[in-house]
């Protein structure tokens, strides 16, 4: 058409075509070779490489985890995209705002890695995850303050359901003694003033919980308050009678407290919600929620690509086609599902294929967010190509790996050519 003579095109053609080959085709030939040999490469295998895909354990959840990628990551990032592009638009600050979400597109997969690995760390102190979700769990069900006390020696107290009870029974105008050892002093409770000995008082049990423990040799006297001594604030007490509760109270600031004359003849128990271990989150990167927190890291990255293309196709919108929802009564809802989704569809399809593709291939994430100890269970197909390839010495079985995701690859390539091919002709 252009008269330019076939040699000279098959010249200007001719280094894009060995490097086609180079990097594309000779690679997928001979990975293709290779899946049908033995281990050495030495002889032929047949479909036995084939074969372990579907009997090998380690391969059969990496792809079960696959399916989970493929189904969940590019539905979830792709409404996550729609909604911030639709929100942003009816936002003031809708440009800066897509800048943040679109901001992680620019950080490595490596980078993401150790970003999450450290976000979703167990420690609270440490991990935002665990920061976050304990803070709200504290706020509802506060934890203990004394996980570790324990009676010390010649205590009066006996173990009990968890918690310790007195070994004999208490009597009004008399005080009790409540000695524990075991707090840590800058595990006390805030507000732990010095314990202080409690007066008795006619018709009431009263008494005093505290920390019987003094630092250096030979200071303070066992089983008697001294000044250098803390109470223990916030301490929960029951009276016991025949198994039931008839009388409870909290000790104050300075570990003293006070039960009323239902206390008389009752045992006094220190139940086991005083000594419940802190709340210390959810375990993020365990083998029952480790794909899950990687596809949230993956989630977090992908959003902000997705929100871009389909703010584009927004603006490419036939404005009229909304307002004439409007007039005809449709409210926003309604406007949102039977007029911009369909719409929309296009630039949908296109950022969910890509997406879907994208997450076929994953492998980073994968490799350096999940701990040794759960990486199996978070085990993706690209990761345990890697794995039988270079750890395992399987070249045989690595290669089918590929040749498979190549295979489930192409679907979705050739249902996104059709359909750009369907948009061109339109």
């Amino acid at each position: 058409m252009t008269g330019t003579r076939r040699t000279a095109a098959a010249l200007f053609l001719l280094p894009a075509l060995v490097l086609l080959g180079a990097l594309v085709v000779y690679p997928i030939g001979y990975s293709l070779i290779r899946s049908f040999l033995s281990q050495s490469g030495d002889s032929l295998a047949g479909v036995d490489n084939y074969r372990a895909l579907f009997t090998d354990d380690g391969i059969r959840t990496a792809l079960k985890n696959n399916i989970i990628w493929v189904v969940f990551a590019p539905t979830v990032s792709t409404a996550l995209g729609l909604i911030f592009a639709v929100l942003t638009e009816r936002v003031r600050w809708g440009t800066a705002f897509k800048l943040v979400v679109f901001m992680p597109m620019a950080i490595s997969m490596l980078a993401a890695g150790i970003i999450f690995r450290l976000v979703y760390d167990q420690d609270p102190d440490k991990g935002v995850a665990n920061a976050v979700w304990v803070g709200v769990h504290d706020s509802f069900a506060e934890s203990s303050a004394f996980p570790r006390a324990h009676p010390g020696r010649q205590s009066p107290l006996r173990p009990d359901q968890g918690g310790f009870v007195t070994a004999g029974t208490v009597h009004t105008g008399r005080t009790v003694a409540l000695p524990l050892v075991g707090v840590a002093p800058d595990r006390m409770p805030k507000g732990a003033e010095p314990a202080a000995r409690a007066q008795p008082q006619p018709g009431k049990v009263t008494g005093t919980a505290w920390q019987d423990f003094t630092r250096g040799k030979g200071v303070g006297k066992l089983g008697a308050v001294d000044p250098a001594e803390q109470g223990y604030a916030g301490m929960r007490i029951e009276a016991v009678k025949d198994g039931k509760v008839v009388a409870s109270t909290k000790a104050a600031a300075d570990g003293t407290f006070t039960l009323p004359a239902a206390a008389d003849g009752a045992r006094l128990r220190l139940p086991a919600s005083n000594f419940r271990e802190p709340y210390n989150g959810v375990d993020w990167l365990g083998p029952a929620l480790v794909t899950p927190a990687v596809i949230g890291s993956y989630v977090w990255m992908w959003a902000g690509f997705a929100m871009v293309l389909i703010a584009a196709g927004l603006a490419g919108m036939p404005r009229e086609l909304l307002e004439a929802a409007r007039v005809d009564g449709a409210n926003e809802w309604q406007v949102f599902r039977r007029v911009t989704v369909p719409l929309l569809a296009p630039v949908l399809a296109v950022v969910t294929v890509t997406l879907m593709i994208n997450v076929l291939k994953i492998f980073d994430l994968v490799f350096i967010i999940p701990p040794g100890s759960s990486q199996d269970d978070a085990n993706v197909l690209a990761l345990e190509l890697y794995r039988k390839g270079f750890s395992e010495d399987q070249p045989g079985i690595a290669s089918a790996i590929a040749v498979f995701l190549l295979l489930l690859v192409i679907p979705v390539m050739l249902f996104n050519i059709r359909r750009l091919r369907r948009e061109v002709r339109r």
